[in-house]
């Protein structure tokens, strides 16, 4: 099975930036008009986007509505959105403008109600975003670690009836020091939900290790990967991802 790539689109006061584990203050802005890599990674061939509000990640609410909107008008791909989406009526709310995913993040923590309630009314649409911080759940954006490890979380709402759950190592996210392939696999092995790995793609090898482990599994599935800096970097183009995902595939198949 070849891997879904997810170009990340990180909104920070409406541009695209990515941010070092997740400092809001260690910001770089790498478009302004965050539409731009929207149609540049769909050209490409990316079949998903993955976007995030990042302020509405810290303030639980919509804050970069405006610059989501833009995206969902001129995507031909479906598109999951995170940040700062923490009830009923705001997945309702995405969902009927056009996302195709809504991830939960603080909310399956603080609310697991949510997440079974939005996910009985939405089946397939629903995602959790698990962010771990030396395997801690970290939550509001990142700001606050609580006790509770990535695989309790999990596995407490694996049966919920969601897509898929994220997972992020928050020490490694734009740091470019190379994906957590050891815990993202060792996470999908214990679960029956698919899971996306996140942070610190560095380049073509760590999407090729990802896809290996993948393919060693008994149980369980790595179903994608989201990369952001390295793609914004130009230390990995979107071509050659692809490529390698699909040839990595081929070859463990």
């Amino acid at each position: 099975m070849t891997l879904t790539l997810y170009p990340a689109i990180d909104l920070k006061d409406g541009a695209c930036v990515r941010l070092k584990r997740g400092a809001m203050a260690e910001a770089t802005v790498y478009a302004e008009d965050p539409v731009a890599p929207a149609r540049a990674f769909q050209a490409a061939g990316c079949r998903w986007l993955h976007v995030v509000d990042l302020n509405g990640a810290f303030a639980g609410r919509a804050v970069n509505a405006e610059a989501v909107a833009a995206i969902l008008a001129e995507s031909r791909v479906p598109v999951q959105l995170g940040g700062g989406i923490r009830d009923l009526a705001a997945i309702e709310r995405w969902l009927s403008l056009g996302i195709a995913r809504v991830i939960l993040g603080s909310a399956a923590v603080k609310n697991p109600a949510l997440v079974r309630d939005a996910a009985r009314a939405f089946p397939g649409r629903i995602a959790v975003g698990i962010d771990a911080r030396d395997g801690l759940v970290a939550t509001e954006g990142w700001a606050e670690t609580s006790t509770l490890t990535a695989e309790d979380l999990a596995r407490r709402i694996q049966d919920a009836g969601i897509a898929a759950i994220i997972f992020t190592d928050i020490g490694r996210d734009g740091m470019l020091s190379g994906v957590n392939v050891a815990a993202t696999a060792a996470l999908a092995a214990r679960l029956d939900v698919p899971v996306i790995a996140s942070g610190g793609v560095a380049g073509v090898d760590d999407l090729i290790a990802l896809t290996h482990a993948a393919a060693r599994l008994e149980h369980g599935q790595i179903e994608g990967v989201i990369a952001g800096r390295a793609l914004y970097d130009g230390r990995l183009d979107v071509a050659t991802a692809l490529a390698a995902l699909a040839g990595a595939a081929h070859t463990d198949g």
